[in-house]
């Protein structure tokens, strides 16, 4: 199967229906594939061919998924890139992968530009919502009308998407999904949910793995999705109200601004009964807020771009053990491996390795990446986890994250979780800075709760209370906010450099 299999088999399976809400417009799953469809023609009309790379990059909207279908119906390929980024990393993903387009709006333009400088070739620009001219052409403006569908010779092995890495110890590196990649985890991702037609939310970019797998599984399910262009707290409530929405993936700082907004009472969220989180860690003492104050499930899982992203998750089936990941879904392996590639017992800590149709085949022209991480089938994922008895999966931290202090490893999640089960503080990072004596010392990065004046004695007599003396931050430094990505994550490369700067100096 390939993604432009999704759509065809959406529509034989559940006819025409409502398939995507954007503010105040609705199309059908048959009006999709029909912009689809004359997208394809008019790439290959500019003289995009098989294997092209095209980026998207603007906000969520129908263009973003009407682009996508489209991008793969002509035969190339898609290149989905955060509309957040820097000009130099949009232009570092431009030149890696030659991009023969980019589809983008207004709200992007001006970085689309400035990122196109120096470029051996301008790729042609493509936008939503300006009209066209000598530089830049209108979305509606190259849609070719179509009297029959393209023959598409295309394999499940062929690429499908290349999407590149946050970047944050060096140059973004692209990973290669195939077709096969993406279908088997949005197939098997809604089997271990059990995913049910309805309407969801689609809060999460799609220019992310996991924003992807969500329209992805929409497809396959029949379901429809109400897409935002912009993650806003009352407009989430709003929908789930209008929507009569019973589930939708999100990220933990999403959920954390659910929990914290104060005019829940508006609306009716009755109809909400679970909520996935992924793409980072979530507190359990969140976890434990969000099903308090809406009565729904929060599913807690794991995932990465290189295995196209779900490994691991929790469903309505099965016990929520919080804290935990889940259990891998249907058609994912994994085991824990030392540091020379042996599994270890149940319980103990080493680097999880996973292997299954959705594990990428490598990095786009980076065969020294490739070689690292993919081992006899497996892809080592770099992040440290246990497994128990039962089969759950727990995350102890990024392996590079990993705090030596005195030669003792100490995980910063474990520290984290004790920082925000203190009644005053809103969020907390540990991160490790060099140090003379110890080799690493720890450093606790907090943002407290509104009208607090806690202290960095108190919190590290907290710490004391309820954790080994070589696990205790020797620091406290506040903040206004912790750094994230564009789904959420924090950056602990940048939190390191802030901590080190203040703690030195």
């Amino acid at each position: 199967m390939k993604l432009r299999d999704l759509l065809e088999r959406n529509i034989t399976d559940f006819g025409e229906y409502p398939f995507l809400f954007f503010k105040e417009k609705t199309y059908t799953n048959v009006e999709t594939k029909r912009y689809a469809d004359q997208l394809a023609a008019g790439l290959r009309r500019i003289g995009i061919e098989k294997g092209d790379r095209v980026i998207v990059c603007m906000p969520n909207s129908p263009e973003v998924l009407f682009a996508y279908q489209g991008i793969t119906r002509a035969g190339a390929i898609i290149v989905p890139v955060m509309f957040t980024l820097h000009p130099k990393e949009l232009h570092y993903i431009a030149r890696n992968s030659l991009a023969k387009a980019v589809i983008t709006s207004s709200y992007v333009l001006q970085k689309v530009e400035k990122s196109m400088e120096a470029l051996p070739e301008r790729p042609a620009v493509i936008l939503s919502d300006l009209p066209s001219n000598e530089h830049i052409t209108n979305f509606y403006d190259l849609l070719v009308p179509v009297e029959k569908e393209f023959i598409d010779d295309g394999k499940a092995d062929d690429t499908a998407v290349i999407l590149y890495t946050s970047g944050t110890t060096g140059n973004p590196k692209g990973v290669l999904l195939t077709h096969k990649n993406l279908f088997s985890n949005a197939q098997n991702s809604a089997k271990h949910n059990e995913t049910e037609r309805g309407t969801t939310l689609g809060v999460l970019p799609l220019a992310h793995v996991y924003g992807l797998t969500v329209s992805n599984v929409c497809y396959l399910t029949g379901s429809a999705i109400v897409v935002f262009s912009s993650f806003e707290v009352k407009e989430v409530f709003k929908a789930i109200d209008t929507f009569r929405v019973r589930t939708f993936s999100a990220v933990p700082a999403m959920i954390h601004a659910m929990v914290s907004y104060p005019n829940t009472d508006n609306y009716d969220t009755s109809s909400l009964e679970s909520v996935g989180s992924g793409s980072a860690p979530l507190p359990v003492t969140l976890l434990n807020a969000f099903e308090q104050k809406f009565g729904a499930k929060v599913l807690e899982g794991y995932g990465l771009s290189e295995a196209a992203p779900v490994v691991t998750a929790h469903s309505k089936r099965i016990e929520i053990k919080p804290g935990s990941v889940g259990v891998p879904i249907p058609g994912v392996e994994i085991k824990i491996v030392d540091g020379n590639g042996l599994e270890v017992p149940a319980g103990e800590v080493g680097e999880l390795v996973v292997r299954g149709d959705n594990v990428t085949p490598g990095y786009y022209q980076n065969q020294q990446e490739t070689n690292r991480v993919l081992k006899d089938s497996w892809l080592y994922t770099g992040d440290m986890a246990r497994v128990d008895d039962e089969g759950y999966v727990y995350i102890v931290d990024r392996k590079k994250d990993l705090i030596i202090r005195g030669g003792f490893n100490v995980y910063p999640r474990d520290v984290e979780e004790i920082l925000n089960g203190h009644e005053e503080v809103f969020e907390a990072a540990v991160v490790g800075i060099p140090d003379e004596r110890m080799g690493e010392e720890l450093v606790a990065c907090v943002v407290k709760k509104p009208g607090s004046n806690v202290t960095e004695e108190e919190l590290i007599q907290f710490c004391q209370d309820h954790l080994a003396k070589n696990k205790t931050p020797r620091k406290v430094i506040f903040l206004e906010a912790l750094p994230r990505n564009g789904v959420g994550k924090i950056l602990k490369t940048h939190l390191r450099q802030t901590a080190s700067d203040i703690v030195i100096s």
